[in-house]
């Protein structure tokens, strides 16, 4: 190789370099494309939202079953959902980055996504701060870094208003019911346990080890907490009926069922990570209000 040709390579490399778009997703990987993504396809309904909130909703070229919000989501060509996706028709759009749910795709499908060689994000937030930092990334990765840091600095307002207006209320003991048959409920290493202790709350099983522990009827009863608290229907129904609160008015010597703190959130807004996890929280919030009001005095 000549001096100019090595002099051409090393002017190339750093133009790349200076041009590149680096991040680091949730499996601490860097992620990096040599310009802003153009053809997305998203692999799970809150990514969807996330790349919607970024300024990229209209480079999404294919995503998952239940990607319903914004409403313009829901005209997205579908390659799949969590459990199966369509591989085939993912390599057909010919994406230049695939966003995925690291724990919700199956493991054997993203080893074969790997083997494409497209970039792959993989979101997973696990806490408040991570969806605006997820929002922020994904922006750089789209180039709209303007319009992502506007919707990740509002999200950020509404928290920190929430959490500056319910931080002096007293505590109210909250069990989260995740499921009815069998019991279920989640720890406190979550977004929903978060949001709980954001609004005064105390998740009475938030010391459990499993994140989303299977419990007996008479656990709760010995936590006889204040309120209790399940998701209602969202865009993931189930053929099953939903998780009941209804069956608890047994044990009317409860807590919150004497005095009538029993709440459905939509499942949406309390259980996806996104931007709209603020409305959940906020309605939460309410709940957990009126909660207090509801005291003996």
């Amino acid at each position: 190789m000549t001096f100019r040709s090595l002099v051409a390579l090393f002017l190339f490399a750093a133009s790349f370099q200076a041009h590149a778009l680096t991040v680091t997703d949730d499996a601490g990987t860097a992620v990096t494309l040599s310009a802003p993504a153009q053809r997305i396809v998203s692999l799970a309904p809150h990514v969807t939202e996330l790349l919607f909130a970024a300024g990229g909703g209209d480079r999404i070229v294919g995503a998952v079953n239940y990607s319903d919000y914004p409403p313009q989501a829901r005209s997205i060509p579908r390659v799949g959902d969590n459990k199966s996706l369509d591989l085939e028709r993912i390599v057909a759009m010919k994406p230049d980055l695939i966003v995925v749910w690291r724990h919700g795709n199956a493991l054997r499908q993203l080893d074969r996504l790997g083997e494409l060689h497209v970039p792959l994000f993989f979101s997973e937030p696990h806490t408040l701060d991570d969806i605006p930092a997820t929002i922020d990334k994904l922006g750089v990765l789209l180039g709209t870094s303007t319009e992502a840091n506007t919707a990740s600095n509002a999200f950020r307002r509404d928290i920190g208003n929430l959490r500056t207006r319910y931080a002096t209320q007293s505590p109210v003991s909250v069990f989260y019911q995740v499921w009815d048959d069998p019991l279920m409920t989640l720890n406190g290493s979550n977004t929903v346990s978060e949001v709980i202790e954001l609004c005064g709350g105390r998740n009475v099983f938030a010391g459990l080890k499993p994140l989303v522990p299977t419990l007996s009827t008479e656990a709760v009863l010995a936590a006889d907490p204040e309120a209790i608290v399940t998701a209602t229907q969202g865009a993931t129904k189930s053929e099953r009926a939903l998780p009941s609160l209804e069956t608890w008015r047994k044990w009317p010597s409860m807590k919150a069922v004497a005095r009538g703190n029993l709440f459905g959130i939509d499942g949406d807004l309390i259980n996806r990570p996104t931007p709209r996890l603020a409305l959940g929280a906020a309605a939460l919030c309410e709940d957990l209000a009126a909660a207090r009001v509801r005291r003996p005095k």
